[in-house]
């Protein structure tokens, strides 16, 4: 192997883990937004529904404008 080729590879693993972690957190993000939508009365720490969805939806914009700059700038 090549020190190019090991450099690669390592180049690859980490934009791959990086879109991981990216995903993992809108899905996560996701998930909160569907529970304040379908049961918003069982959220006894949010008194403010509408907040909560509005601090959710601004995690996820974040996380897909990440991942839109890591494919927009960094996929070859």
């Amino acid at each position: 192997m090549t020190y190019e080729s090991d450099k690669r590879k390592m180049r690859d693993r980490l934009m791959s883990a990086f879109e991981a972690h990216a995903v993992g957190h809108i899905h996560k993000h996701v998930a909160n937004v569907e529970i304040y939508l379908n049961n918003p009365a069982g959220i006894g720490e949010h008194p403010d529904i509408m907040e909560a969805i509005e601090s959710e939806m601004k995690m996820i914009a974040e996380y897909d404008d990440m991942l839109a700059m890591l494919k927009k700038y960094f996929k070859d």
